[in-house]
């Protein structure tokens, strides 16, 4: 885990450390009428023309930060006025806690983002406790009778909301809920202000767990369908048992471990889906954030959302694997 979180922040930040974006960086510091030659000298003065392996080190906490200086006078000069940089030569980066400054919002990215991982995390908490639940109730009825009419009407709506990508369903939920009926707010900006109420964090909500209902809800309907083909359902049929109690006494357990995998990684799945949803409705968190940053090119908050995102993906994928090995008796044994 940590090879591949290395390895893959240092892509993101030879990426984002591309010229274009150290020039736009430089232009937004100094001023757009500053000459070629200005902007040339704040990016050296501020250790943006050093070699790659130094700045990754720098950012990473490896290497030593040091503080830029007036050449003339030798006067300390910060690269951004707005934060409390390090005066003097020492280790200050992600290893240290410190993720830089934000350009775009005037503060550190440690102040900023703990908000907005936290608005973030009340949303997803909510779209698993509706979108876990009605896709696991979905595949098991659809799953229990293969073939019948209930399976197929419930595996066409779930490719439908499937087939449905977030944009697509945010505007015609806010189209009909908001603008027509007059049910429920457009906006979820509120939410951040005065708190989460049915009125503005319904439709965020319906949005994210529409998608994912259909694709956990297959999920479930193949595992369940080939979880009562068994020898050991028929066997317990056979035996007198009913139907209901065949299905959640001996097939449901064994029909949940493929999905609890799906599930788990719909975690990684919701980090996308914030960015358009929370885009379209106005909600301040991770995928907004993560908006703002890329759309005002600042550079130490991208890499900071790219780090979190690696790292979430990562733990869920660990979590999954162990949860796997945990209910199915066959991989603890091997």
């Amino acid at each position: 885990m940590l090879l591949t979180m290395l390895c893959l922040s240092a892509v993101v930040f030879m990426f984002v450390n591309l010229e274009p974006n150290l020039r736009k960086l430089a232009i937004f510091q100094t001023e757009m009428r500053a000459s070629d030659q200005d902007l040339e000298n704040w990016l050296q003065r501020n250790g943006y023309r050093d070699n790659y392996a130094a700045r990754f080190g720098r950012w990473i906490g490896v290497w030593p930060k040091e503080p830029a200086r007036d050449p003339a006078t030798g006067a300390i000069m910060p690269r951004f006025r707005y934060c409390d940089e390090p005066t003097e030569s020492r280790l200050a980066g992600v290893l240290q806690g410190d993720f830089g400054c934000s350009t775009a919002f005037r503060t550190t990215v440690n102040q900023r983002l703990p908000e907005a991982l936290k608005a973030t995390g009340i949303l997803m908490f909510w779209v698993m406790i509706v979108m876990v639940p009605v896709s696991l109730l979905i595949g098991v009825l659809a799953g229990m009778r293969e073939g019948s009419r209930l399976d197929r009407s419930l595996s066409v709506a779930s490719i439908a909301s499937t087939a449905t990508p977030e944009y697509v369903s945010g505007v015609i939920f806010t189209a009909v809920f908001a603008s027509w009926l007059g049910w429920l707010n457009g906006s979820a900006a509120t939410a951040i202000t005065k708190g989460v109420s049915f009125n503005n964090f319904t439709l965020p909500v319906m949005t994210m767990a529409i998608y994912g209902i259909g694709y956990i809800a297959r999920m479930t309907r193949a595992s369940m369908a080939e979880v009562m083909t068994a020898q050991y359902i028929r066997t317990a049929r056979l035996k007198g048992l009913s139907f209901g109690g065949v299905v959640v006494k001996h097939a449901l357990r064994n029909a949940l471990i493929a999905p609890f995998t799906v599930i788990m990684l719909q975690f990684p799945w919701l980090l996308t889906g914030v960015v358009v949803v929370e885009s379209i409705f106005n909600y301040k968190g991770f995928g907004w954030l993560l908006v703002q940053a890329a759309s005002n090119n600042d550079i130490d908050l991208v890499l900071a959302c790219g780090l979190i995102s690696v790292l979430l993906v990562l733990l869920t994928q660990l979590i999954s694997d162990i949860g796997y090995a945990f209910l199915n008796p066959r991989i603890r044994v091997a």
